[in-house]
């Protein structure tokens, strides 16, 4: 991948003061965000304004550093700093393999404020702020120096005091050791329980303001309203650091970092020079623009892999899920050729690219002496259980024109790292699953960033499972397809289930961060009052075409399809699934009320898909189709049917030809969703499909 960075130096402030004698202001490139940054004697400050509004007010930036000795904990600020401010303005342009836009060129405005100690150390640290369209995004970074050459972080600080009583929605954790598999809360901020973890991203909403436009994303009521302006807070390319939680503490949002694990309190520890992940702030009046966004990617490194063209995203099986069912055989079901044998087949059939080896019946493929799946002392993944040869199995799969990946525990893999990735090389592995990393630490960051580099090295892609929400990285090692970092229905197979609400909630907090892995394709919908825990065949809520538009809404570049292969074959919507693409060329948001409802549209080609998901209430959402291109489209309708309310499963497939000026109606059940492609034609085709 080639990434080409453009940066335009316009100007340069020199400043070498005490103070500044004014603020140092920064507006994005189409002037709707503002940032001012004002130091104090305590500490620097920042606010940021939306369209002349104020969102966030005057928040602190402070910096908390283990000193040597018995010298007490310190801020790095103070009175007298030396401050030098030079401004540029930047575009930058690249290329994602993976991604929810294949081509990016965004512009951005930014700060780089020196900022140095009078006396003592003559320590000096760099604020980096940057203004996109979009959004707000600020670093520190440490350059290389004399009489500075380590930190240790005791706390970061970072503050945003959000103006009004903003509504929240957040996650919310009894601590750092976590698999982020969190339900979503929504209250207004002044109700948000002090000192309590928040995971990110964030999604916040300002009371509406009549001096901005509406939201512009279509509703069944007027297309204008009195516009709310949306936020979310999340943060950018996560390397040698800890990972970043909110808290409110003393009435404001604060940075609460993952300690390392050896318990002495401190989050960081670092050579210089060094860098800490941006702090983000997504801006906007149109909530269904932080899903089109760029602005996690654009704040990471360029594409670290030379040679992408082993890299093949496609959908994956997932058995587990659906309790490792086979149907009656002549062959024992089990950790063998003839199990997998089984799915690979289906998968060949059904243009499936993967078949996921993960072992049976609560027992692992690989050599362990732990119980069930974690891990013993003596587990090694570079040793299958007897009976099954992994050499054969990829080579029979190959035959087929399907992959082979596997699931592993990462302390069982990271233990081998080296020797694993050799043999699963030699094996013919296209790539894993890791499990339970359950840990955002800077160890922990740093031991993912590890094996994403390793694996490239070797042809092999990554799902992380267990994990905290991704930050952009995939524009660095697009060999990351997909992670975790939320509830899913994995846990429809215990009493737990996720309803329509729980899908709803994770599109404008999980997912704006990006790629979000869901064990999709539940075949077996029911209405609430049937539903019941099943670890065999589970059983979904919400309608089948809430899942399959699921395949749509969701970012992520190995959807699972979970289900047994009877299941699906011959079944009302599977047809969908079989087609879906699973990487992007671009994507819109023509329709969103956060809670309610949101209908996502994603370009392959001259293709178009659009996922539509709905809550707990019938609704009629209007779609516009002006993200289309010019010209004539065959759109093939997957709809709930009129009983989808107690037979779930039901769907009724409409086909009709639709332009950009045209806007489809969809009619949502109850819990429900529709699917929709979009295949552009040419003139000749047009006249044909139009023939009776």
């Amino acid at each position: 991948m080639l990434a080409i960075r453009l940066l335009f130096c316009i100007g340069a402030l020199a400043l070498n003061l005490a103070c500044l004698a004014t603020d140092l202001t920064l507006t994005s490139p189409d002037g709707n965000i503002r940032v001012v940054f004002r130091p104090t004697d305590s500490f620097p400050c920042y606010s940021v304004w939306y369209k002349g509004v104020p969102v966030v007010d005057s928040s602190p930036l402070d910096l908390i550093f283990k000193e040597p000795g018995n010298t007490p904990p310190a801020s790095f600020f103070g009175r007298g700093l030396l401050i030098h401010p030079v401004y540029r303005e930047g575009a930058d342009s690249y290329t994602l393999p993976v991604g929810r836009n294949s081509t990016v060129s965004d512009r951005y405005t930014e700060y780089s404020i020196s900022i140095t100690e009078p006396r003592n150390r003559h320590r000096r640290l760099i604020l980096v702020i940057r203004a996109y369209n979009d959004g707000v995004a600020f670093r520190w970074v440490f350059p290389k120096q004399p009489n500075w050459n380590s930190y240790q972080l005791l706390a970061e600080n970072s503050g945003f005091r959000l103006t009004g009583d903003p509504l929240l929605q957040a996650s919310f954790l009894p601590g750092y050791t976590t698999s982020h598999e969190g339900r979503y809360t929504r209250l207004p901020l002044s109700k948000v329980k002090g000192d309590t973890l928040m995971d990110m991203p964030v999604f916040l909403e300002l009371p509406g303001h009549s001096e901005l436009p509406g939201r512009g994303e279509p509703t069944t009521g007027s297309n204008q309203q009195a516009a709310a302006i949306y936020m979310a807070i999340t943060e950018a390319n996560l390397t040698d650091y800890a990972g970043m939680y909110l808290i409110k503490h003393n009435g404001i949002l604060k940075s609460d970092l993952s300690p390392l694990p050896d318990g002495d309190g401190i989050r960081v520890k670092a050579i210089l020079p060094h860098r800490t992940p941006w702090r983000v702030l997504f801006v906007g009046s149109r909530p269904g623009a932080f899903l089109e966004s760029n602005l996690l990617t654009d704040l990471n490194d360029p594409c670290a892999i030379k040679d992408l063209s082993w890299l093949k995203p496609g959908k994956t099986d997932f058995h587990w899920w659906n309790g490792d069912i086979v149907p009656d055989t002549t062959f024992s079901p089990g950790i063998n050729f003839e199990t997998n044998q089984y799915y690979i087949d289906f998968c060949a059939r059904n243009g499936i690219a993967y078949h996921t080896v993960i072992g049976y019946g609560g027992i692992a493929w690989y050599t362990n002496d732990g119980v069930s799946y974690s891990p013993g002392p003596h587990s090694d993944v570079t040793r299958p259980i007897p009976g099954l040869d992994m050499k054969k199995l990829c080579d029979y799969a190959a035959s087929k024109g399907v992959g082979i990946r596997v699931w592993v525990h990462w302390q069982v893999l990271y233990r081998h790292l080296d020797k694993a990735f050799d043999q699963f090389e030699k094996w013919g592995l296209k790539g894993m699953m890791v499990d339970f990393m359950d840990r955002d630490d800077q160890q922990m960051v740093n031991i993912q960033t590890e094996i994403l580099r390793k694996a490239a090295a070797h042809h092999l892609h990554i799902q992380f499972h267990g994990a905290y929400k991704p930050t952009g990285l995939i524009r660095t090692w697009p060999n990351e397809l997909t992670r975790e970092g939320t509830l899913n229905y994995e846990n429809d197979k215990w009493d737990n289930p996720i309803t329509p609400d729980d899908d709803l909630n994770v599109v404008f907090t999980r997912l704006l961060a990006g790629a979000t892995d869901y064990h999709l394709g539940g075949f077996r919908a029911v209405p609430p009052s049937e539903y019941k825990a099943q670890y065999t065949r589970p059983l979904v809520l919400g309608t089948r075409c809430h899942m399959l538009a699921m395949y749509v809404v969701l970012e992520s570049y190995l959807p699972m399809v979970c289900d047994y292969p009877a299941a699906y074959e011959g079944q009302d919507g599977f047809d969908f699934i079989k087609a879906v693409p699973s990487t992007w060329d671009e994507t819109r948001v023509p329709a969103a009320i956060p809670g309610n409802w949101v209908a996502i549209a994603r370009r392959k080609g001259d293709d178009w898909y659009v996922g539509t998901i709905n809550g707990p209430t019938t609704s009629t959402v209007s779609i516009p189709l002006r993200f289309l291109q010019p010209g004539r489209y065959e759109a093939t309708l997957y709809s709930d049917a009129p009983d989808a309310a107690t037979q779930p499963n039901h769907l009724i497939r409409s086909t009709r030809i639709v332009q950009s000026t045209d806007t489809l109606q969809a009619g949502l059940a109850a819990g429900g969703g529709q699917a929709i492609k979009l295949r552009r034609l040419d003139n000749a085709q047009a006249a044909s499909a139009v023939r009776p």
